[in-house]
């Protein structure tokens, strides 16, 4: 015989009610839904309801630059791509990938004489929020590591309406051996916040995904900024190394970390 449950007990009403909830403690992933007759429950239907209404707002909400300079602590070299607005940017993806002329000019200008081994770019991408949030505290992490390896870093920029290649346009104006992409990757309905790293060595203009190597899912509720910085960095330094990046380039992060703990 079943035994009732305790309507005194909080702990056991919800695993009544929602037998899911413990696997969904693990995730935020939409799992284990359930449902009520044929259809979601209420609680989950408005869950859904909320993450498009999160989704929509990342894509669709303007980086605020001041904020991200007081957050960064130094002033950022600020470019815009040929998408004029959001709804070019969204319906023309090519003219996110390229910068205008005013931008060419200001990156231009300020070309180094002696040219960066790195060059490190923002971009709202498809997460303004996510760019808001996480690149700060990944750069935190990641300028020290660059630091160590002995590479110079190029003044940073940061592009609105970009895609991930207009990072490597601008790199290729500095003459930057390598380009570190910081942009906010297109939201799903578990995560609006994610921010995709994209490293790509010799950039210039026409480089393909297959040429970059990439991270992601650099958020407070996925890879940690100590974790990605230091991803980042050994792709860097295996970059330099190697002369190339993108498919040539396996990240070997974890065995490296599994040989340091057997041999520590």
């Amino acid at each position: 015989m079943t035994k009732p449950t305790d309507l005194t007990d909080p702990a056991a009403l919800q695993r009544s009610e929602d037998p899911w909830a413990g696997l969904r403690r693990h995730t935020s992933a939409r799992i284990a839904l359930g449902r009520t007759g044929v259809s979601l429950s209420t609680a989950r239907n408005l869950e859904f309801q909320m993450a498009h209404a999160q989704a929509r707002t990342a894509v669709h909400s303007p980086l605020d630059l001041d904020a991200l300079e007081a957050d960064l602590g130094e002033p950022l070299l600020r470019v815009e791509s040929r998408a004029p607005d959001r709804a070019a940017y969204l319906q023309r993806p090519d003219w996110g990938r390229r910068l205008d002329a005013d931008s060419v000019a200001r990156v231009e200008a300020i070309r180094p004489a002696t040219a960066p081994d790195v060059a490190l770019v923002l971009a709202d991408g498809l997460s303004s929020l996510a760019t808001q949030q996480s690149a700060p505290g990944f750069l935190k992490a990641f300028r020290p590591l660059l630091a160590e390896a002995g590479l110079s870093v190029a003044p940073p920029g940061v592009a609105t309406q970009g895609r991930v290649a207009i990072g490597d346009e601008i790199a290729a104006i500095l003459g930057a051996k390598l380009v570190v992409m910081m942009i906010g990757e297109r939201p799903g309905l578990s995560a609006a916040d994610s921010l995709g790293l994209y490293l790509t060595w010799a950039p210039k203009v026409g480089r393909t995904d297959a040429d970059r190597n990439c991270i992601s899912n650099v958020r407070p509720g996925g890879q940690s900024y100590e974790d990605a910085a230091y991803r980042a960095a050994w792709l860097t330094r295996e970059a330099f190394k190697l002369q190339l990046s993108g498919v040539g380039l396996k990240d070997r992060t974890v065995t490296v970390d599994a040989s340091a703990q057997v041999e520590g």
